[in-house]
């Protein structure tokens, strides 16, 4: 399920190897869809505290704790889950050397290759109990590290695009900026426009969906007027009763 496959258990009959040939990308589906959605919930209900604990002495009231998370939400959940990985790959190592009798290297190496699904299958759980604790070990650390490098690209993401819109407001406007940003031709740049061409330099809207808005407004507008009334609304086949 876990895509590591140590090959010290394996199908040994032909339905068992059809059975598993469905199992394969059934349990991928379910390890990659639905643990990892509930390891990403887990870890947004915790932000909050771990935001607390970073400022802790410090006089932080909650709606700057708010926005605090709201602003590096993906520097704390990368924070939050590389540091439950790290106590997970501990664990692992530590139950590995005295339970399973494994030397230390071997123990880590073991952890290794078994977080990452590589299972090369030379080291594994082989006791009884040892297998207990894989089966929510195992899950959990890979779970685990699939989020941290989510994260890690969410967070490269985000400082990217924060540095983009940091010289997108800094740039100095010239007559071709005003010249983009009128959408209506009008010669005259409005607050509306002006704040839709800053964010779609920024990236966070394309032209095409500007265009696509501007088209739904002008069905709307009913009467031509430039703007949504009641009266527009109430005429207007598109809209609701």
């Amino acid at each position: 399920m876990t895509t590591v496959g140590y090959g010290d258990l394996v199908p040994d009959s032909q339905l068992s190897k059809l059975l598993a040939c469905i199992y394969v990308f059934t349990g991928m589906a379910l390890v990659g869809l639905i643990l990892s959605k509930a390891a990403d919930y887990i870890v947004e209900k915790q932000e909050i505290i771990l935001v607390k604990t970073i400022f802790k002495g410090e006089n932080i009231g909650p709606e700057q704790l708010s926005k605090e998370v709201e602003t590096n939400k993906a520097k704390y959940k990368l924070i939050l889950t590389a540091s439950i990985f790290l106590v997970l790959m501990i664990a692992g190592t530590i139950f590995l050397y005295f339970i399973e009798n494994l030397d230390f290297v071997d123990a880590f190496y073991c952890v290794c290759s078994t977080v990452t699904t590589l299972g090369y299958g030379d080291k594994s759980f082989s006791t009884t109990f040892g297998r207990a604790f894989a089966v929510f070990w195992i899950l959990s650390s890979t779970i685990c590290l699939a989020q941290s490098f989510a994260y890690i690209a969410e967070h490269y993401t985000e400082k990217r695009q924060r540095s983009l819109a940091k010289r997108v407001l800094a740039r100095k406007l010239s007559h071709l900026d005003l010249e983009a940003a009128d959408l209506d031709g009008d010669h005259v740049v409005s607050a509306t426009e002006f704040v839709l061409y800053k964010l779609k330099e920024m990236g966070k809207i394309s032209q095409d969906d500007i265009l696509a808005v501007l088209d739904i407004f002008r069905q709307l507008d009913f009467d031509q007027s430039g703007t949504l009334t009641e009266a527009d609304l109430r005429y207007n086949p598109l809209t609701e009763e």
